[in-house]
């Protein structure tokens, strides 16, 4: 039962669905106006390029047997997804949060891609860092920024933002994907770069 818990949090809070979160958070706290039509297709834009195109193009790379598995065990394993998902953040920064349009979420998506480009710097040198980390503690920066940006209570947020950071840092640890080594060097590499750039927004 433990075994299946701790999977379910490993699976719930997948890297895949963090850069979603962090465009509906923005959008749910930012006192700007900004048109339904505009939220709903950056957000639908979002679903396509970072949730279903990746798991089309994991299926692709387990087809050629370039991956095992979606959690990525091996540094080897993760050059190439890391490489492919680089050029999509890429994509979305070029086409969907343009800085011209929605400074905050084009900042929060650079960060993104600057996390993705250390993983991967990382992962040449046959160092793994935890991608999970990575993604989780990357928006939890970029919630902060918004809770200072705009001076509004995101107090519960952060709250519940730290109780699944602990969540997934134990299920990592418990089934033996990471080491605690592994778990720093994520939530450095996630959260460093979100934090440097949050001077050119706030």
């Amino acid at each position: 039962m433990k075994d299946f818990i701790l999977k379910s949090v490993s699976f719930i809070f997948h890297p895949l669905i963090m850069p979603l979160l962090g465009v509906l958070f923005y959008f749910s706290k930012t006192p700007r106006y900004i048109p339904e039509p505009v939220m709903k297709a950056k957000v639908f834009s979002i679903i396509i390029l970072t949730i279903i195109l990746p798991i089309l193009l994991f299926f692709l790379l387990k087809t050629i047997n370039k991956v095992d598995t979606i959690y990525l065990k091996t540094t080897k394993e993760r050059v190439l997804p890391l490489l492919i998902n680089s050029v999509i953040i890429t994509l979305i920064l070029l086409r969907v949060m343009t800085p011209n349009e929605i400074e905050e979420l084009f900042y929060f998506f650079l960060g993104i891609l600057i996390s993705n480009l250390l993983c991967l710097f990382l992962a040449f040198y046959g160092i793994k860092a935890s991608i999970h980390m990575i993604a989780a503690t990357g928006f939890f920066m970029f919630a902060v920024g918004i809770g200072i940006h705009f001076k509004i209570n995101i107090n519960g947020t952060i709250a519940l933002t730290m109780i699944i950071l602990g969540a997934i840092a134990t299920s990592r640890l418990h089934l033996k994907a990471h080491t605690n080594q592994e778990l720093i060097t994520g939530v450095c590499t996630g959260l460093l770069p979100q934090l440097v750039l949050l001077k050119f927004w706030l």
